[in-house]
């Protein structure tokens, strides 16, 4: 699996009980995380895969090369072992954590 960015198809971002819903019937176990408006996560890495829903706010990922901003209802699934950064927009984030 690799890095990888799934925006929201519709015109309206979702509610975060829609997101839970999608994430645990991948197999995700799903919490909810709110970051401070520019809060800064330097490299590194997760043993697990993870999926990151957007409920409000943006935050930009960092991998590699690589730099993916989601806004409310994008996704990225992040694969185990991929190093990366993170930056929360200038109004936070408030997303979802799907980790297996």
């Amino acid at each position: 699996m690799r890095l990888e960015l799934i925006p929201w198809p519709g015109p309206d971002a979702p509610t975060a009980s829609t997101l839970r819903e999608r994430l645990e019937h991948d197999g995700f176990s799903v919490f909810q995380w709110t970051d401070d408006p520019r809060a800064h996560y330097s490299p590194h890495s997760h043993d697990h895969d993870e999926s990151i829903w957007v409920v409000s706010g943006e935050i930009t990922f960092g991998a590699g090369d690589r730099q993916l901003r989601l806004r409310p209802g994008d996704r990225l699934m992040l694969p185990q072992g991929t190093v990366h950064t993170a930056d929360a927009g200038p109004d936070g984030a408030t997303y979802l954590i799907g980790e297996r």
